[in-house]
């Protein structure tokens, strides 16, 4: 029916999707395709296969040893798994609820990964934040293609124009939400209030838009002063939302199937904290995620003067700790390593496997990502595939490991990319748990 096209899928940019007041209805014909997907999805939550898959990512979060855990989210790939032309629904927020729940129902039926189908439909508040008080322009001639950015902070001395960015609730959008999601799933998935307020904590994504990535890098050189003081205004920045959220019980636990950090999920039984009151959620009780990909190029003397101490102490403020996503770890993990609790660690295609399996050993969660690209085609080589997942099983045999499949931009166009990768990254997962 409705073809026009969907929301970009990526893990960073979903937590950005909200409604209008207006956009907040389904109709009785929605409602029916959206409850027929929900039972399917309950079903397969029901299955005893769920438990088995729960308990592996209890036991890797918790540093066991258990065989390789396998998850793959295709992100923008959904959209050659699930087109426009498979939704039914018309209306935006139908639409949107049609899409997530197709994506379980296929991580069920189909993909063949450890994910976990929960029976849970977790509906976000309604909000808007403000900005950092200078945007950057965004210039691009295709939805889907690049694009480049003017930064708005060109002088230093515009320091004084920024703000720190406030989040504005709409409750009555937001009471509706929860209500209509009530009224459709209530009786067969238990619908929660729960909103992703971040990706990262990490801060350069914001710094780079804000003065622009080689300006920032030759500012280290040239303004180590003016950068300093920027880095901290953004971690006070960053620091006065954490405090907001906390102060207002805004937070919501993400020690169960939430994806954390640039890949896994957080199931552990170390979170909440001892003192817990059940009710009010604090950072403490809560896995936090930083990375620095933007500072890839950036010397470790340089990450640790410019940006390891501002991170510090945002992690430190939670209980448990992912750091990392597609930039190489292995030159700077000297420093990273000193970072407060930290478990889950990203080894990006672009790091040394060898080197970050003496680092990690078994005192971190080895977080694997291969390459995406070697989806990106009409027909995936399958013996290549396995022949590049054995080595990297062979050299990490001795850590704790998830091997995560994630930033895919296109599968070819061939959902079978998916499944097949899922079904040789399980087998080789077995084979090498099975030889001890």
């Amino acid at each position: 029916m409705g073809e026009q096209p969907l929301s970009d899928q990526t893990v960073a940019s979903l937590y950005r999707v909200s409604f209008q007041i207006e956009e907040i209805q389904v109709t009785p014909w929605e409602r029916e395709v959206l409850r027929e997907l929900a039972l399917r999805v309950r079903e397969l939550a029901e299955l005893p296969e769920q438990e088995e898959k729960r308990k592996l990512w209890y036991s890797i979060n918790a540093l066991e040893r258990v065989r390789p855990v396998i998850f793959c989210d295709p992100e923008n790939g959904w959209n050659e798994i699930i087109t426009p032309q498979d939704i039914q629904c018309k209306g935006r927020l139908a639409r949107s609820w049609e899409m997530a729940l197709r994506k379980e129902i296929f991580w069920g039926e189909s993909m063949g990964d450890d994910k976990v189908i929960e029976p849970y439909f977790d509906v976000p508040y309604v909000y808007q934040e403000t900005g950092w008080g200078l945007e950057e322009k965004i210039i691009k001639t295709d939805a889907k293609g690049s694009y480049r950015w003017e930064p708005p902070l060109k002088s230093y001395q515009d320091m004084d124009k920024l703000r720190f960015p406030e989040i504005h609730i709409d409750h009555e959008a937001s009471e509706r939400l929860l209500e209509l999601a009530q009224e459709i799933f209530g009786d067969l998935l238990m619908v929660r209030r729960k909103t992703t307020w971040w990706w990262t904590l990490g801060m350069t994504w914001t710094l780079i838009n804000l003065r622009g990535l080689e300006q920032v890098m030759t500012d280290m050189y040239d303004h180590p002063k003016e950068l300093h003081q920027l880095m901290s205004f953004l971690r006070d920045g960053h620091l006065a939302k954490l405090d907001f959220l906390e102060k207002n019980n805004l937070l919501s636990l993400n020690n169960d199937g939430t994806y954390v950090g640039s890949g896994g999920f957080g199931y552990t039984h170390e979170l909440p904290q001892l003192d817990f009151d059940g009710v009010h959620v604090r950072t403490i009780d809560m896995w936090g995620f930083a990375e620095s990909q933007e500072t890839c190029y950036v010397s470790p003397q340089m990450f640790e003067e410019f940006i390891f101490p501002y991170q510090y102490p945002i992690l430190e403020r939670f209980g448990l700790n992912c750091y990392g996503c597609c930039e190489p770890l292995h030159p700077r993990w000297h420093v990273v390593k000193r970072f407060p609790k930290l478990r889950r660690i990203s080894v990006s295609p672009w790091a040394d496997l060898t080197k970050m399996a003496e680092y990690l050993g078994t005192d971190y969660i080895y977080s694997m990502k291969p390459s995406p690209t070697d989806l990106a085609v009409p027909q995936i080589d399958e013996d290549y595939l396995r022949k590049k997942l054995r080595k990297a099983l062979e050299i990490t045999k001795g850590c704790r490991v998830e091997v995560i499949m994630k930033d895919n931009h296109t599968i070819g166009n061939n959902p079978q990319n998916v499944i097949r990768w899922c079904r040789i990254a399980k087998e080789e997962a077995e084979r090498i748990a099975s030889r001890g």
